[in-house]
């Protein structure tokens, strides 16, 4: 569902992570679902991540984006600021995710924005804002993610382990 971009990440986690073995951008990858749905993560940081989803293949009965698709796009991106802000000792746990749909999509690519509201120690927020082609506001979400200590078997399921 679209050519593969690589993820832009800012040099000192790309430096944490390869110090572990760990390949970024299959551990902050959108997942089985996601590669399904055809999410791509264009840039992430703590600070703000950015992805895109197409609209094709995504959409409910009536034609339009499926509510599904945008709330998948939007605990992506808000999931991996959390990762990134936790960072390589924590894993990131969606705990509460909402959503409202603004307007309807029927074709092109949607693109997300994840922010932070709240960076914490155990406990991350993101708003995440997605648009449509034209800028418009297609539906805005407000992730909140637990952050918790990695366990020695969590290492077991990281995807891109050395």
């Amino acid at each position: 569902m679209g050519e593969q971009t690589a993820t832009k990440f800012p040099q000192e986690v790309i430096d944490e992570y390869a110090a572990l073995g760990v390949d970024l951008p299959a551990l902050f990858s959108a997942g089985h679902l996601g590669n399904r749905m055809g999410v791509q993560i264009v840039e992430a940081a703590a600070e703000r991540v950015v992805g895109t989803l197409p609209v094709e293949g995504n959409t409910q009965p009536y034609g339009l984006l499926h509510g599904g698709a945008s709330a998948v796009l939007a605990e992506t991106l808000g999931s991996v600021g959390a990762m990134l802000h936790g960072g390589s000792g924590k894993i990131a746990v969606g705990v509460d995710l909402n959503c409202t749909h603004h307007r309807g999509v029927r074709s092109g690519l949607v693109t997300g924005v994840a922010t932070p509201v709240h960076r914490g120690r155990s406990t991350a927020t993101y708003e995440i804002v997605i648009t449509d082609e034209q800028d418009r506001r297609v539906c805005t979400a407000r992730l909140t993610c637990m952050l918790r200590e990695a366990a020695p078997k969590d290492a077991e399921n990281l995807p891109g382990t050395a």
